[in-house]
C-alpha cells in the first residue's frame, strides 16, 4: 500500500494520540476508523436525502410502496414463524 502524508495540527495529533492510547490501537487505526465512520455517515445522509426526494413525488413514492409490498411477500418464503 502506498503511503501518503497528511498534515494535521498539533492539537489534532494530540487528540489522535490520546484516543490511540485509550483504545490500545495505532494512530493509523484511529484515523482509519474515523474515516470509515464518516464514510458511513455520509452514505446514510445521502440515502436519507434520496428517500426524502422520492417521498416528495407522490407517484414515485406510490410505486416505491408497491414494490416494498411485493418484496414483503417474499419474506416468509414458506417458512413457519417461530414463537
Amino acid at each position: 500500500m502506498k503511503s501518503t502524508t497528511v498534515r494535521v495540527s498539533k492539537e489534532e495529533k494530540k487528540i489522535i494520540r490520546e484516543i490511540s492510547e485509550k483504545l490500545s490501537v495505532s494512530m493509523t487505526e484511529v484515523i482509519n476508523r474515523a474515516i470509515e465512520r464518516y464514510r458511513r455517515e455520509v452514505f446514510l445522509a445521502e440515502a436519507n436525502k434520496a428517500y426524502a426526494q422520492l417521498k416528495e413525488n407522490s407517484d414515485e413514492w406510490k410505486e416505491e410502496i408497491k414494490e416494498r409490498e411485493l418484496w414483503d411477500n417474499t419474506l416468509p418464503d414458506g417458512l413457519e414463524k417461530k414463537q
